[in-house]
């Protein structure tokens, strides 16, 4: 007897005898294989429809249709005030059909520019491309971009392709096993319903429409999740049970690494993939593209998939069921039935595969394998930069327990290895360049990181691992709870957090002692600032107490400060005297991640390498001054990853 319990309808089960069609209408043209029909407008490009299951639109058909499935970018240049960057929504004006027979359709919607769209659109072309074909229940979506020479200099922020769903139909958004939950209306966002908090994308919820969110803060950033973590995530409707993911086999478009951050999803109910952004980084990670460069890029292809149950059941099947389907276009990567010919397929790439090792004398005498570290290609550069790169192609894997990597179909390139290793700071680079062709294997013999080191370690504050997550995160405020992260490992996500800071420590600014604190209890995650009576903000000065009992006063020691993130702030070392001017070290102003306000725990990373005289430390007890003196709002400040004292070389282990 067949079990109908949870009986997931699958496009294996339901390909139409006809195959793929393309429908022409008078302003829209629809892919229809059997199992949904995807209406685009005709020449925008915009995806006005998705009928599936019995449900006549997927999308929020009360939202114009240039708002409803969409490609979009914020850019800016020569002549552009907006200091945010202007919001170009990428309305093609050509459309021309590819590929078309009962296998697969392969849509194009262009737009050139020229000098008469000056400040208005940015200058690039752009080919939207949509692919269906018969079997899968869904379709493919990439887009190839393109500067030719002689166009005038842009900076692009941010790249996505969104849904804005059916807001009566889709409740329930997953993004990883454990980040799912029913999320609040976008009604609940309004005036009469909410109160705006410190800043706009935060609200708390007075009023909601369900009572069961009275009381919880509602900001996007909150459901921000790792670019290694973003493989599948969306959204499900209960009645009747379909789900809509967006699915991202590969990340090789993506800016800045593996643990680049992205927005995902969010009350709207709004379904995201953001290819290139500046969030969690700054102005650092615009992509920038100089006056008369050519430039391409192809980015995508991302899967959006459509999955449902028959005779009901637990509708998380359906998240189970999208991640096994994530897991078979991984398998499939690359697709080899694209159309264009920016896109490589699978016999046009290459492999690289090695081993990359670790040694540190002080750690260990022998070289160990760098389990976990996180391996990548990326443009020539130097080491470190694929963290700021965001112009061409990145490939990143994790190295085995032996140390142990390997990359396959590569795109064709010129690259150079990079690597960083959880329990080690700093950044490894294999200086001779890695040609990739068509069916080439580059084999690497065992790469050695020595990481930096000058003498054995005094003592350590942390984890170096580039997040501040092992620090001490403060429960939130009651008033201003997300309860998807009450007892729950990423209880940074929670708002408010930086406010808790001045609570701990009405008085005095953070003293941590070496040998009694417990950094996962006594170092607070953030050097913020701290809030004055009249509204105003001061920094904060932390010290780290700590005993030297053999002292080599002629020697030199060495403080490393890795630092997980930093946000218009000025950090200031000094030794024994915080009065000293000028102080022993200034990292001057950096950064503009904004991690703090967007309940993050790392940006961008920063290694600083202070070199101590043994002339400035006592013999007995010392004290080093953390200063931050940036004040002028409660987001300005540091995350630190990890904290060394290292004593001269000459001193015994």
């Amino acid at each position: 007897m067949i079990s109908l319990l949870y009986l997931l309808v699958s496009a294996q089960w339901l390909v139409s005898s006809l195959g793929v069609q393309l429908i022409n209408q008078d302003k829209h043209v629809v892919m229809d294989n059997g199992i949904l029909q995807v209406t685009l407008s005709n020449p925008q490009g915009h995806v006005t429809g998705i009928q599936y299951n019995g449900i006549e639109n997927l999308l929020e058909v009360n939202n114009r249709e240039s708002n409803r499935g969409y490609w979009d970018l914020v850019w800016g240049g020569d002549g552009i005030k907006r200091k945010k960057g202007l919001l170009d929504r990428i309305e093609a004006t050509n459309f021309a059909v590819i590929e078309e027979h009962e296998e697969q359709v392969e849509l194009s919607f262009t737009r050139t520019w020229d000098s008469s769209l000056e400040g208005k659109v940015v200058p690039l072309k752009i080919d939207k491309r949509f692919v269906m074909r018969s079997g899968p229940s869904g379709f493919y979506t990439y887009a190839i971009f393109e500067h030719l020479q002689g166009w005038p200099a842009i900076g692009i922020g941010n790249i996505r392709m969104a849904f804005k769903l059916n807001k009566d139909k889709f409740h329930y958004m997953a993004i990883a096993d454990n980040r799912k939950r029913f999320m609040p209306l976008p009604d609940d966002r309004l005036s009469n319903r909410s109160q705006v908090l410190a800043f706009p994308e935060a609200v708390l919820l007075v009023n909601p429409i369900e009572p069961q969110f009275r009381g919880e803060v509602d900001d996007k950033y909150q459901y921000s999740s790792e670019s290694k973590d973003i493989r599948v995530h969306g959204w499900i409707c209960r009645n009747p049970a379909a789900g809509l993911w967006q699915i991202t086999p590969s990340n090789e478009f993506r800016s800045a690494g593996p643990v680049k951050q992205y927005i995902t999803s969010h009350v709207g109910p709004t379904s995201l993939n953001v290819l290139h952004s500046t969030h969690y980084a700054g102005a650092d990670l615009i992509l920038n593209i100089e006056d008369g460069e050519p430039w391409k890029k192809v980015f995508g292809p991302i899967f959006v998939y459509l999955n449902s149950l028959s005779h009901g059941g637990d509708f998380q099947k359906l998240w189970e069921d999208a991640n096994k389907q994530m897991m078979t276009e991984v398998q499939g990567w690359p697709p080899n039935f694209l159309a264009s010919k920016d896109f490589p397929k699978s016999d046009q790439r290459g492999n690289v595969s090695g081993r990359i090792v670790v040694h540190d004398r002080y750690v260990n005498d022998k070289s160990i394998p760098a389990k976990g570290a996180y391996v990548g290609l990326a443009p020539p550069g130097d080491v470190g930069s694929w963290q700021r790169e965001c112009k061409s192609y990145q490939f990143w894997t994790s190295a085995n327990e032996d140390g142990y990597f390997s990359f396959n179909n590569v795109r064709p390139g010129n690259y150079n290895l990079y690597a960083f290793v959880p329990g080690f700071i700093g950044d490894y680079k294999y200086d001779n360049v890695i040609a990739i062709s068509p069916g080439s294997q580059a084999n690497l013999d065992d790469l050695v990181y020595e990481p930096p080191r000058d003498g054995p370690t005094i003592w350590e504050i942390g984890i170096p691992d580039r997040s501040a997550a092992e620090f001490f995160v403060p429960d939130p405020n009651p008033k201003y709870i997300n309860k998807l992260y009450v007892n729950h490992p990423d209880r940074f996500r929670q708002y408010g957090l930086w406010e808790r800071y001045a609570e701990l420590y009405p008085d005095e600014d953070l003293v941590y002692s070496v040998g009694v604190s417990d950094y996962r209890k006594d170092w607070f995650f953030a050097q913020v600032t701290r809030k004055k009576d009249n509204s105003t903000y001061r920094g904060t000065t932390w010290q780290i107490k700590f005993k030297i009992d053999n002292l080599d006063e002629n020697g030199t020691y060495k403080l490393r400060l890795a630092l997980a993130t930093a946000n218009v702030a000025q950090l200031l070392v000094g030794v024994n005297d915080p009065s000293k001017n000028p102080p022993l070290f200034s990292t001057g102003v950096i950064g503009k991640d904004n991690t703090i306000a967007r309940h993050g725990i790392h940006g961008l990373y920063y290694l600083y390498n202070v070199s101590v005289p043994g002339s400035l430390l006592l013999k007995g007890n010392n004290t080093i001054f953390l200063t931050q003196t940036e004040s002028i709002s409660p987001f300005q400040g540091i995350m630190y990853d990890y904290i060394r004292l290292e004593g001269p070389p000459s001193l015994k282990s």
